[in-house]
């Protein structure tokens, strides 16, 4: 280790006890190490939200998976998700801390004990706030609570679908865009968008995506995307100005009576999402955890 850098170490050590009210020595160690090795970009405040997709799509008797069940794996994602905000928090100075962690859906859910656990996953750290136990909170509640919500869900049986389109036109710009924040939104979802309250269209654009949808708009043949074009399919954009939101699109399963399907689910979303204004989004199928766990920590950590 050079000289500077041990100088450096030496003014953090002695200045931590007014940057922190960590009391875990170890913890406060790894939290100064971490640091000096960060770039600019770990100091960055992060505001992470999930919006959770509760539609039948997580039914296992409805679509079975003898692999590994759609929600289990849902909650496999949030949890890599929340480690990478857990890391972040880790690799930052207490005083520099203005970041936060939550989940919302689109209906709510009737069920009270599901409401009652999503605002236990609301987090969020400044330098007032922040202790060494809350930061581990944050790891002990996303490991356990979110399997729960997706279990309550499948015990109550009433999937009345994710209105996603509508939470992205009156939602997200209240709920997860912060000021001079690195704003990220996690979509849990199978890639197709319904609710009863929320079904327009104009002309060939619509606010909603389903498999009947893509098969009587002839979507599933070669030619898809050339029609695609030509006949101006696409979803209804919601909203415009969405530049500093970033989105993570995971869970994506496509129908597999149509070999085309993933393609133009992605096309759907992708184009949805220029024409609101997203610069960065990425849109992932609904791979093993253990397989998209780095793909999942490399765009939150960038």
């Amino acid at each position: 280790m050079n000289k500077n850098l041990l100088f450096l170490l030496f003014i953090l050590l002695t200045g931590c006890k007014n940057d922190s009210n960590i009391e875990d020595l170890d913890s406060l160690e790894t939290n100064i190490v971490e640091t000096v090795e960060k770039t600019n970009t770990g100091n960055q405040d992060i505001n992470v939200s999930f919006l959770l997709d509760l539609s039948d799509r997580i039914n296992p008797k409805k679509y079975p998976n003898p692999t590994m069940d759609f929600y289990e794996r849902d909650a496999a994602y949030i949890r890599s998700v929340s480690t990478a905000f857990y890391s972040h928090l880790r690799g930052k100075k207490v005083r520099l801390m203005n970041d936060k962690i939550q989940v919302f859906f689109d209906p709510e859910p009737l069920n009270q004990r599901i409401n009652k656990i999503s605002s236990n996953l609301k987090f969020s750290f400044t330098r007032k706030t922040t202790t060494i136990e809350k930061i581990r909170d944050v790891r002990k509640v996303y490991d356990s609570m979110p399997v729960e919500i997706y279990k309550l869900a499948i015990a109550d049986d009433k999937y009345i679908g994710s209105d996603t389109w509508k939470f992205f036109k009156t939602k997200v710009k209240d709920y997860c865009i912060e000021k001079d924040h690195r704003n990220i939104l996690v979509v849990l979802t199978d890639g197709y968008i319904y609710h009863k309250d929320t079904k327009f269209k104009e002309e060939n654009k619509s606010t909603y995506l389903t498999p009947q949808t893509i098969r009587a708009a002839g979507l599933n043949s070669s030619k898809w995307e050339e029609k695609f074009n030509d006949h101006g399919y696409g979803f209804i954009p919601a909203i415009e100005g969405l530049d500093n939101l970033e989105v993570l699109v995971l869970g994506i399963n496509p129908d597999n009576k149509n070999p085309y399907e993933e393609d133009v689910i992605r096309k759907y979303w992708s184009e949805w999402f220029d024409a609101m204004g997203i610069k960065k989004y990425e849109i992932k199928t609904a791979g093993l955890p253990a397989n998209m766990d780095k793909v999942i920590k490399d765009f939150i950590l960038k």
